[in-house]
């Protein structure tokens, strides 16, 4: 390994100490690798395994073009969940954009390695103009997915170090009366195909982009951090400046201001499943303080109840991501660079 996953590994399993290491502490249980393309780092086989280790699930996030060759490392290391990217509903249209002629044959093998060993797998699809919803399962269904997750279009900057975003892509340039009908067109998917995003989420990035008042604060720095290559802890990728060092993650203080600002979708599922769980907890704490009243008013939110749907709606997906692992809630995504 070189010395930047040396150091990787450091942050995720303290293999020195006894201690648990600073992310397992904080109660992260789930890390997904992601950004560029983490099959090229040579020691990402060893990242994965150092992240089982840490007693944190490992996921990964790929174009798909190392995965014949990559896979049974990564899956022997303990690789819990597999997302591939998928451009369109068209694979031909998806190489072209990629500039990846062939990488559906390498997608098609390497999936069927996963789906051998029980894995979920997910194509990871961003809402673009090369998507046709209602022809999307079939090539999923071809290529061997379980089920789906769609990523909202980011054309503005993020203010970290990720560059999850396009300024210039005319692919991603939606206006309000665009991007909401596709919403829609992501709803009724789900009765042909599984997608992992919430209805109450999709329904929440709706009124986001409608301007109207939105239901449920993102989890962003308080249940779920963005960690880039530099072992730096973001609340997100949308934040302006890093809250710290993964090394000094005890100290840390929660974020937990209500932020609704962007509509990066793995922060918008996550806030929306973990809506009633925070609820609990936090009417857990009120009443062990002796305030009735508050623990009151968190449990009996209008939100609640939606947030509960969602945890059902999504719960076979759930549990087929918490494998036989037992389900927790703090989740963690970390970037890697090809060192």
């Amino acid at each position: 390994m070189t010395s930047r996953s040396s150091r990787t590994s450091a942050g995720l399993t303290n293999r020195n100490s006894r201690e648990p290491s600073p992310l397992h502490r904080r109660g992260i249980r789930y890390l997904n690798f992601q950004c560029g393309e983490p099959l090229l780092h040579p020691g990402i086989h060893n990242l994965v395994a150092d992240t089982c280790a840490a007693g944190i699930k490992p996921a990964l996030i790929t174009n798909g073009w190392l995965l014949p060759q990559k896979i049974d490392s990564l899956i022997s290391a303990g690789l819990g969940t597999l997302l591939v990217s998928i451009d369109s509903h068209s694979m031909a249209e998806h190489e072209r954009n990629r500039g990846l002629h062939g990488v559906g044959k390498r997608i098609q093998q390497g999936l069927a390695m996963v789906r051998r060993n029980g894995l979920p797998t997910i194509a990871s699809v961003t809402m673009s103009r090369l998507v046709q919803y209602e022809a999307l399962p079939d090539l999923l269904g071809e290529l061997g997915f379980d089920s789906v997750s769609f990523s909202c279009p980011r054309r503005a900057p993020l203010g970290s170090s990720s560059m999850v975003f396009s300024p210039d892509s005319a692919l991603i340039d939606f206006q309000t009366a665009e991007l909401v009908p596709a919403f829609e067109e992501i709803k009724l998917l789900k009765k042909r195909f599984p997608v992992h995003n919430p209805t109450a989420m999709l329904n929440d990035v709706q009124r986001h982009v409608r301007g109207e008042p939105e239901k449920f604060a993102c989890v962003g720095g308080y249940k779920y951090f963005y960690l880039d290559w530099n072992l730096n802890i973001w609340r997100c990728e949308a934040w302006g400046k890093p809250l710290g060092s993964v090394f000094d993650f005890d100290r840390i203080p929660d974020c937990r201001d209500h932020c609704d600002a962007c509509m990066m979708s793995c922060y918008r599922d996550a806030s929306v499943l973990m809506h009633a769980g925070v609820a609990f907890e936090d009417a857990g704490a009120a009443l062990a303080a002796g305030r009735v009243g508050e623990a009151a008013r968190r449990l009996f939110r209008r939100t609640i109840p939606q947030s509960l749907g969602a945890v059902l709606e999504e719960g076979r997906h759930i549990r087929a991501l918490a494998g036989r692992r037992q389900h927790q809630t703090n989740g963690a995504e970390l970037q890697q660079r090809a060192a």
